[in-house]
């Protein structure tokens, strides 16, 4: 008997679930439709209801210093070798705080 109302509880909690996400689905999908059309010069848009103004602002890491949007690759990487990276990675260590002078060789 128990375990029947283990099941049934799930299954409530899966039902609700499932409708909590197909609820935002659908209000998400309404809200991204009001967003611009790509012949929109202006940068501000009105909302599906017509009196809401949204106006599309940037997030501050997509801004150089001028306030212009950055069109370059935002995460640029480059290789290096293993013992250049050591050497990065003890300098660390040596510069912290609770560093004191020793350094445990395992060998």
């Amino acid at each position: 008997m128990l375990h029947l109302l283990y099941i049934l509880a799930f299954t409530i909690l899966a039902l609700i679930a499932v409708s909590n996400l197909i609820r935002n689905l659908i209000v998400f999908s309404v809200e991204g439709d009001g967003v611009y059309s790509k012949g929109q010069s202006s940068s501000y848009a009105r909302g599906r209801s017509g009196s809401k103004v949204v106006r599309s602002v940037p997030h501050p890491e997509f801004l150089d210093s001028t306030g212009n949007i950055i069109k370059d690759p935002l995460l640029v990487m480059r290789s290096i070798d293993v013992q250049d990276a050591r050497a990065h990675l003890d300098a660390l260590y040596e510069a912290s705080p609770g560093y004191s002078g020793e350094i445990d060789q395992e060998n």
